[in-house]
C-alpha cells in the first residue's frame, strides 16, 4: 500500500463538462491513504462524474489527475458489472468452494450478510435488481484495495445491513470515497465531506453533522459579507441618483465601483419548496388493525405468514416508522392499511374522515408520455394552500420544475424528479393520512431536507417505511418492527433496539432464520464455520497430513448431506405453516442437525489446522 504520507489521488485544476453544462470547474483536491470521504450534492451536480474522473473512467477536459503507482482501486458503480452467464459463486467468490471462503472469517462475514437468501450456484441472470446490487458490493468488499470508491452503496440494503456495512468500512484500512444520500451512514463512516455544487467542490472536516454545522457557519459569514456588499451598493447607487442626470457620466470611477459590486453577485441556486397544501380534517378514528392475519404467496408453494392475530391502532397525528428485514412484509403492511390488500382473518377499520394517499416504491405508475404541466393541470389548475390559492405552474416551480421541465415528458425526468412529481400529485388530493414507502429513493440530500421540513408541519397521520435511518428518526415519533413473530412490535428505543433484537434473533434462531425473515439462507454446507483466519493450505508429507485430508473430505460430504436435510425441512416449514405440532417436530430436527453440524465443524477446523 502507498505511504500514508502521500496522496493516493490528486486532481489539479480539473474541469469537466457535458454539452454546454460545466459539472467541474478547476477543481483541485486529494485523497490521502486511509481517509474516508463522503460526497454530497444535488442530483445532476456532478458527484458521479467526480468519481469517474478520479478513477480514470472519464478524462478531464482540462487539468491533470495523478494516481500513486500501483494503486489498486475498487469501484462500485450505480449499474452493476456482473456477467449474466456466471453463477453467483463465479461472479462474487471467483469460483471458490464452500470450505475455502467459509474458512476465512472476513469472507464468511461478507457472504453471510450481503448474500443471505442468494443460492451461490444460481445464475446471475436470474437475480433481482437488489440481489445483483448486493452481489456487486460483496464482490468488491472481498477484494483488497488501496482505495474503495462507492456510488450509492446503501441502495437495496435494509437498516441492519447498512449498519453492518458502516462498521465493516470503518474497520478497513483502505481509503474510501463514497457518494450517498444516507446521512446516518455519512456520520458513522466519513472523516471528511465534499459538497459538489455549481461546478466546485467544497471540503469540510467531519461527517454529515459536522458538514451541516460548518456549512451554516460559512453561510453566516457569507450573509454578513453580502449585507456589507448590499450596503455599499445602496450608497453608490444613491450617490449616482443625486443631482442632474448628466452627473452620472462624469465620475467614471464611481460607476465602475457600482458595477463591480453588482457583477460579483453569484447566480441563485435552484429553488425547491414543498408547498403546504390544505389538509382535510381528521377525526378521532383513523385506522385500526384488529386480530389480523396476513399471508403472501401461493398456498402450498412458498406462502409466507406475515401477521398472525396482530392488532395495531393508529390515531390522529401519529407519526410512525416501520422497520424489518427485506421480505419481512413492510410494504404488505402498508398495502393492508391502504386497502390494497385484504387480511386473511380479522378486520381493518378506517375512520369516516380518512383521506389516505400512498406513495409506493414504483415509479412506473406515471404515464411516461405525459407532460409535466398538463398532467398537473388535469388534476387541478388552482390549488388551495396555507398561503392562499396557487396556480399549477407556480406549484411546479415550488417543487423545482422550471423552464423546459414544465413541458418535459414524464419518461424523460430523472428518478429524483419523478419521485418529486409523484409526491406533488399525491399532495394535490389533500390527504390527511400519508403512507410513504421508501420515500428517500432517488432523492438528494437537499431535497430530503426540504421534504423533512414539509413533514414537520404536516398535521395528519404519517406512516413511513424506509431504510434511511436518519430520515426515519427525523420525521417519526415512534418505531415499530416486523420481527418475524407475526406481530407489529413497538420499539421504545427505536432503531438501536431493533438492531439489538435482530442480533439476538440471529444468534438464537439460525436454523429457522430463513423461514422467519421470508427468504432462504445462503445454501452452503460450511456457512457457519467460525474460526480459521485464512484459506486451507495443504502441506504434503506426513501420515498425519494424509489423515487430516481424509477427515476433511469425510466431514465435507456429511456437511453437504446436513445442508440438504436442512433445506428439505425448511421447505416443510413453509408447507406446514399452520400445523404447530409439525412445526415443533421440524424445529427439533433442525436443532439436532445444527448441533451435529457444530460438532463436525469443530472437527473440520482441527483437521484444517494440520493442513495449514
Amino acid at each position: 500500500m502507498p505511504s500514508p504520507a502521500a496522496n493516493l489521488v490528486n486532481l489539479e485544476r480539473v474541469s469537466k463538462s457535458y454539452g454546454v453544462r460545466p459539472l467541474l470547474t478547476e477543481v483541485s483536491l486529494g485523497i490521502g491513504a486511509g481517509e474516508r470521504i463522503g460526497v454530497v450534492g444535488r442530483n445532476g451536480d456532478g458527484k458521479t462524474t467526480l468519481l469517474e474522473v478520479m478513477t480514470g473512467l472519464e478524462e478531464p477536459d482540462v487539468g491533470r489527475v495523478s494516481r500513486s503507482r500501483g494503486l489498486h482501486v475498487g469501484h462500485l458503480h450505480q449499474a452493476d458489472q456482473l456477467e449474466d452467464t456466471h453463477t453467483v459463486r463465479e461472479a462474487v467468490l471467483g469460483g471458490r468452494s464452500d470450505h475455502e471462503w467459509a474458512a476465512d472469517s472476513r469472507m464468511r462475514e461478507i457472504v453471510e450478510v450481503l448474500l443471505a437468501g442468494v443460492t451461490l450456484d444460481r445464475a446471475v441472470s436470474g437475480l433481482s435488481g437488489g440481489e445483483r446490487r448486493r452481489c456487486s458490493l460483496a464482490e468488491l468488499l472481498l477484494g483488497d484495495h488501496d482505495l474503495i470508491v462507492l456510488d450509492e452503496p446503501t441502495n437495496h440494503l435494509d437498516v441492519e445491513a447498512v449498519a453492518w456495512l458502516a462498521q465493516h468500512l470503518v474497520r478497513r484500512t483502505s481509503a474510501l470515497v463514497v457518494v450517498t444520500h444516507d446521512r446516518w451512514f455519512l456520520d458513522e463512516v466519513c472523516q471528511f465531506t465534499w459538497e459538489v455544487h455549481d461546478g466546485v467542490v467544497d471540503a469540510y472536516e467531519g461527517g454529515y453533522a459536522a458538514f451541516v454545522l460548518a456549512k451554516a457557519e460559512r453561510s453566516r459569514q457569507a450573509s454578513a459579507s453580502e449585507m456589507r456588499r448590499q450596503n455599499l451598493a445602496r450608497k453608490e447607487l444613491a450617490w449616482l441618483r443625486r443631482g442632474p442626470p448628466a452627473r452620472t457620466s462624469k465620475p467614471k470611477f464611481r460607476i465602475d465601483a457600482a458595477n463591480a459590486l453588482i457583477e460579483d453577485v453569484p447566480p441563485p441556486r435552484d429553488r425547491l419548496e414543498l408547498q403546504r397544501f390544505a389538509t382535510q380534517r381528521l377525526g378521532k378514528d383513523v385506522i385500526d388493525l384488529e386480530d389480523v392475519d396476513l399471508r403472501r404467496g401461493t398456498p402450498g408453494a412458498g406462502e409466507r405468514t406475515l401477521l398472525t392475530h396482530a392488532t395495531w391502532r393508529l390515531g390522529p397525528g401519529d407519526r410512525v416508522g416501520i422497520v424489518g428485514v427485506n421480505g419481512a412484509g413492510k410494504s404488505s403492511v402498508l398495502n393492508l392499511v391502504s386497502g390494497a390488500l385484504t387480511p386473511g382473518a380479522g378486520k381493518v377499520k378506517r375512520g369516516r374522515t380518512v383521506a389516505l394517499r400512498h406513495l409506493t416504491q414504483q415509479l412506473d405508475d406515471l404515464d411516461p408520455d405525459g407532460r409535466v404541466l398538463p398532467m398537473v393541470e388535469s388534476y387541478r389548475r388552482v390549488t388551495k394552500t396555507a398561503d392562499g390559492e396557487i396556480t399549477a405552474s407556480s406549484m411546479l416551480e415550488r417543487f423545482g420544475f422550471t423552464g423546459d421541465k414544465l413541458t418535459a415528458r414524464i419518461g424523460d425526468l430523472s428518478g429524483g424528479e419523478r419521485r418529486r412529481f409523484q409526491l406533488l400529485l399525491l399532495l394535490l388530493d389533500e390527504p390527511n393520512v400519508l403512507l410513504l414507502d421508501e420515500p428517500t429513493n432517488d432523492l438528494d440530500i437537499e431535497t430530503l431536507n426540504v421534504l423533512e421540513d414539509f413533514l414537520d408541519g404536516w398535521p395528519g397521520t404519517l406512516i413511513v417505511v424506509s431504510h434511511d435511518r436518519y430520515f426515519l428518526e427525523r420525521v417519526t415519533d415512534s418505531v415499530w418492527a416486523l420481527l418475524g413473530d407475526g406481530q407489529i412490535s413497538m420499539l421504545p428505543r427505536g432503531v438501536d433496539e431493533y438492531l439489538e433484537r435482530r442480533a439476538e434473533a440471529l444468534h438464537l434462531e439460525s436454523g429457522l432464520l430463513a423461514v422467519e425473515s421470508g427468504v432462504p439462507t445462503v445454501t452452503t454446507p460450511d456457512s457457519t464455520v467460525t474460526s480459521p483466519e485464512s484459506t486451507v493450505k495443504a502441506r504434503p508429507g506426513s501420515a498425519e497430513e494424509r489423515a487430516a485430508r481424509k477427515t476433511v473430505a469425510r466431514i465435507d460430504k456429511r456437511l453437504e448431506r446436513i445442508a440438504e436435510q436442512e433445506a428439505r425441512l425448511n421447505a416443510e416449514v413453509l408447507e406446514h405453516a399452520q400445523d404447530y405440532e409439525r412445526l415443533a417436530e421440524i424445529s427439533a430436527q433442525l436443532q439436532v442437525l445444527a448441533e451435529e453440524r457444530d460438532e463436525l465443524e469443530l472437527e473440520w477446523l482441527e483437521a484444517a489446522e494440520v493442513l495449514e
